[in-house]
């Protein structure tokens, strides 16, 4: 069996006006809302997206435009997960709630696989999203590797 993962990688550069995704289950939704009040004039020099209620909500708190996807059990997720496979999409905040069981589980699991393949920063708590927000790296350009698909792409086509 051959190894599906991408063995070589290429470098992508980030830039300095990131594009920020928003995302929160309905039981971490005030938190999320309550974190990025904190957080409103960095968000501002940022790109947002989010899904579903969670964007509508995040636009009319802030006053900052969220553009908003399909809520996630309804496809947002994959929608997420497709900018990140684009690279369209440079960091996630994704405020998930450990305690309730997700009907959409298998999307949520998938996009964070995606993040962690495209090497996409997350953060899924406010702590880590502080962490997040404070980087030196936020508001600057920054380097760093992903797979290199068309390689892999290329090496499938002589199968």
């Amino acid at each position: 069996m051959t190894d599906p993962r991408p063995r070589q990688r290429v470098r992508r550069t980030l830039p300095a006006r990131k594009r920020i995704a928003l995302i929160a289950h309905d039981g971490m939704k005030a938190e999320l809302l309550e974190w990025a009040e904190r957080w409103q004039a960095t968000l501002a020099n940022h790109a947002l997206v989010g899904t579903g209620t969670t964007a509508h909500r995040l636009s009319r708190t802030l006053g900052l435009a969220v553009d908003g996807l399909m809520s996630g059990p309804l496809g947002g997720d994959q929608q997420i997960g497709a900018l990140i496979t684009e690279q369209r999409l440079d960091l996630l905040i994704f405020f998930w709630d450990p305690f309730a069981p997700q009907p959409h589980d298998p999307d949520v699991k998938a996009l964070l696989r995606l993040a962690a393949l495209w090497n996409v920063p997350v953060a899924c708590n406010p702590a880590s999203a502080d962490f997040l927000m404070s980087s030196p790296w936020l508001d600057q350009a920054y380097e760093m590797a992903i797979p290199d698909a068309g390689a892999w792409l290329a090496e499938r086509s002589d199968d």
